[in-house]
């Protein structure tokens, strides 16, 4: 691993350094985040790896923060986000961590989407049921579902199932229960049969600017499985989406500030598209904290994040 060295800004030189936050379970970044590391050394950037929890790091050695692995987030959510508050500003003002703590805030919480909905977004229909309400009384015949929690990363917690099922109704239902005993924010969403043949297609933007997309298999085979897996592993291929998928990522991204709030000028932001029933895409995810950005995929969209990263240290 390479060490979060605490040599200060001034005696560095002129050398721009950037942090590339990850969590102790992958303290050498996923092997595809570490692919974001050479192309920013031809731009005359240091980029190390440091651990977000690490009390040894030092944020003010860095000119920029920039989140990438820290998929233990979800276990402890607001200590992260006390964190990410807690990263020091440049001397300028400006937020030294990318994306924002105020985005971090949001966007770690799932209701997000339910203020996409409202803006009139095309979300995934989401039944939202919070810890203290009635239980959950999932409808016999009703189609297949998915149960998770409104905090989660990397498919933690998730299940699958069938509600023309009797062993799955009930185990759905104790799904649902346990989350809300764990004072969860439970979500109930259709199962989009699509992912079976189509998959999901993720859209990749670095400084505003599309980059690449990918194709997901489908992740979810049956109900919920205790797990300490740090994330479910993916079927990843390279894709090229569809016009009306462009299209509706851009105009998610584009309503974003409006109604999240979040900074129009974002590091990086991955948006996830699923066809519904009609064929037309729905929003999955805005993925604006720590996504999986796929540098694999796309031979130049590690040379794309390393210029969205050195215009973003230009200022």
């Amino acid at each position: 691993m390479i060490s979060a060295a605490s040599t200060s800004a001034a005696t560095r030189g002129n050398t721009p350094r950037v942090a590339l936050v990850t969590c102790a379970e992958l303290p050498d970044l996923d092997p595809d985040d570490r692919l974001l590391v050479e192309p920013l050394a031809r731009r005359g950037i240091t980029a190390q790896p440091v651990i977000w929890d690490d009390p040894a790091a030092d944020w003010p050695a860095y000119d920029l923060v920039v989140l990438r692995s820290t998929w233990d987030y979800s276990w402890r959510r607001d200590e992260f986000v006390g964190w990410a508050a807690s990263v020091p500003p440049l001397p300028d003002g400006r937020s030294r961590l990318a994306n924002p703590a105020d985005v971090v805030a949001g966007n770690t919480d799932k209701r997000y989407l339910a203020r996409l909905a409202e803006a009139g977004l095309p979300v995934v229909p989401t039944q939202w049921i919070e810890p203290g309400e009635p239980a959950w009384r999932p409808v016999p015949g009703a189609g297949e579902v998915v149960v998770k929690p409104a905090v989660s990363a990397g498919s933690r917690d998730t299940g699958r199932y069938d509600l023309s099922d009797r062993e799955h109704l009930a185990l759905a239902a104790a799904h649902a229960a346990r989350l809300q005993e764990a004072g969860r924010l439970v979500m109930v969403q259709p199962y989009l049969s699509a992912v079976d043949s189509a998959g999901e297609t993720a859209q990749l933007y670095f400084g505003g600017a599309y980059s690449h997309a990918i194709r997901k298999g489908a992740m979810l085979d049956g109900p919920h499985r205790d797990s300490n897996e740090l994330y479910k592993e993916e079927l990843i291929g390279s894709r090229q989406p569809t016009p009306q998928e462009r299209a509706t990522a851009d105009a998610v991204l584009a309503a974003a500030p409006r109604v999240l709030g979040v900074p129009a000028d974002l590091l990086y932001a991955r948006v996830d598209l699923i066809a519904g029933p009609d064929g037309n895409p729905l929003l999955v995810e805005l993925e604006l904290t720590e996504p999986s950005v796929f540098l694999l995929h796309d031979p130049d969209a590690a040379d794309r994040f390393a210029d969205a990263i050195a215009s973003r240290l230009a200022g």
